[in-house]
């Protein structure tokens, strides 16, 4: 089975349980995910697969990665990532991978994407600094406030927090789970906030800490 897939996160909804109780929910439209690449044990000394989505203009495309397309017979794509697999899973360049055939309702995954960019920011918005007082003329209000030593070491140390870019990073949310699995519209709803804005593009695998219950034999 593949690890994970690529998804576009639609938004933010809720939907209620069956003991009544309010779910806040992610609905995740998994896109068509193209077979760029099958890398097999025998060949390349590991089992997996290297999947793109969303197709775009050829005109926009390197050369290099025209021919690669080419030969998996896909269309040009944006993004291409690579997800580990079974060695018995029979994809192969340019078939089509559907969501329902990775996941199931009930599992748990990581879900990564890049955060939203936020620009340059101070101190208290990007840290959650205080601030000084805001009364009787202090003039320090926003202010970072002292950073360093004087006499010894005459110094910033690395890692200070101190105003900068904020945002536009790399996040992974581990162990949330699929509520539902809507087959017809390709969506998947996961409990919780994901990283990313909405129509962005996040991978979706199959989460490393937690494993979902066992079923219950009847």
């Amino acid at each position: 089975m593949i690890e994970g897939i690529f998804g576009k996160k639609i938004g933010m909804t809720h939907i209620f349980a069956e003991n009544g109780a309010e779910v806040p929910v992610t609905v995740i439209k998994a896109e068509k995910c193209y077979v760029v690449q099958r890398k097999v044990k025998g060949r390349d000394g590991y089992e997996a697969v290297k999947l793109g989505v969303a197709e775009k203009k050829e005109k926009r495309t390197t050369k290099p990665m025209r021919a690669v397309f080419a030969k998996a017979k896909t269309p040009p794509l944006y993004h291409i990532a690579e997800f580990s697999c079974d060695e018995g899973d029979n994809y192969s360049a340019g078939s089509v991978v559907k969501c329902s055939e990775v996941f199931k309702t009930g599992d748990y995954v990581d879900v990564s994407g890049r955060t939203k960019g936020k620009g340059f920011q101070g101190s208290m918005k990007r840290w959650g600094f205080h601030g000084g007082p805001a009364s009787h003329g202090s003039m320090h209000g926003r202010a970072p406030g002292s950073i360093g030593q004087s006499a010894y070491p005459s110094r910033v140390f690395k890692g200070i927090k101190m105003a900068g870019h904020m945002g536009n990073t790399d996040v992974t949310i581990q162990n949330l789970e699929i509520v539902d699995i809507r087959e017809e519209e390709n969506l998947l709803l996961v409990k919780g906030a994901v990283p990313g804005p909405v129509n962005g593009y996040i991978k979706i695998k199959r989460a490393l800490k937690k494993k979902p219950a066992p079923e219950s034999e009847a």
